[in-house]
């Protein structure tokens, strides 16, 4: 089970009330809130493995150099030679720290790579993991990996964790009318302006859908835009060579990388927490009670330890 934490622990800050606070009084939403969704989805789906995979950089230099625009809209400041700062509320903000020192209290391993985001890393361990994958997030990006024959499947929680959707090919077959290996190509054109990315301009998800079914990917498509044969009606063709230069570049930004140096990582699902004295004392400083508790007969139970 991979872990789109950040995708979690925003959806925890918005979703559980602000009184969950501290005896200082720091509110500690996000933590309470992700732990219970661990709880949740360990108690569900009984992983042998499981990763909080991290956004080292949540805006890599990379992908804005293709794409300006790219998350421009999330930046609050620019730092030179570090990654940009992102745009997060005080509350919760102080709470990452906490969700960091409490994860590693547990011993569940929390995996990022430098310049790369959670989505990268998420790509790279589904990829080849030689065992049924459940990929928890609230990214439609992430729809790009789902794949049957190797048992990827994304555990959408768009609708919450609790209503969340298990997306397969035929979810995304059913919903989107194009297969799962094509969503990346399906979100390069359609766009998505929580990303900052255009998209082709006049192309919306039907469109976009239709496209794909004729033409299969964007370099077929771009390849029947230059050949004056093709069947390509004057206003696609028109509005796609018009976005020459961005289907030239954008397809790699939103595509997830799948073969970045990860290092070695020890992802098996701790059956008791790996420091007990540790979260004894982060349960205790940061008020976590009976969601650290819930958590730990959780993986006891889970793991039969």
């Amino acid at each position: 089970m991979l872990l789109d934490t950040a995708s979690l622990y925003f959806r925890a800050f918005f979703g559980v009330p602000d009184s969950m606070r501290a005896p200082d009084g720091t509110p500690v939403n996000a933590v309470r809130g992700l732990l219970d969704y661990i709880s949740r989805l360990v108690e569900e789906y009984s992983p042998t493995d499981l990763v909080c995979c991290w956004d080292n950089d949540w805006r890599p230099q990379w992908r804005v150099d293709l794409i300006p625009s790219y998350k421009a809209h999330r930046v609050v400041e620019e730092v030179a030679s570090a990654p940009d700062v992102e745009e997060i509320p005080d509350p919760l903000l102080v709470q990452v720290p906490v969700i960091r020192e409490v994860l590693a209290a547990y011993g569940i391993a929390v995996v990022g790579a430098d310049g790369y985001e959670a989505d990268d890393v998420i790509g790279t361990l589904a990829t080849g993991a030689g065992m049924p994958v459940d990929i928890v997030t609230g990214d439609r990006d992430l729809f790009q990996l789902v794949d049957d024959a190797a048992a990827v499947r994304v555990l959408y929680v768009g609708r919450g964790v609790s209503r969340h959707d298990r997306v397969d090919e035929a979810w995304v077959r059913d919903r989107y009318a194009i297969e799962a290996r094509q969503y990346a190509d399906f979100a390069t054109l359609r766009g998505d302006a929580s990303d900052g990315l255009p998209g082709v301009k006049g192309v919306g998800e039907k469109t976009a859908a239709t496209l794909l079914q004729r033409f299969s990917d964007i370099p077929t498509l771009v390849a029947a835009v230059e050949d004056p044969a093709s069947d390509l009606g004057p206003g696609p063709r028109a509005r796609l060579r018009d976005a020459e230069a961005y289907l030239a570049v954008a397809p790699k930004v939103v595509a997830v990388a799948r073969d970045i140096d990860l290092g070695e990582h020890d992802t098996v699902l701790p059956g008791a927490p790996r420091h007990r004295d540790v979260l004894d004392a982060l349960v205790e400083q940061w008020g976590l009670g009976a969601s650290a508790e819930r958590l730990s007969a959780t993986l006891a139970r889970v793991t039969g330890i």
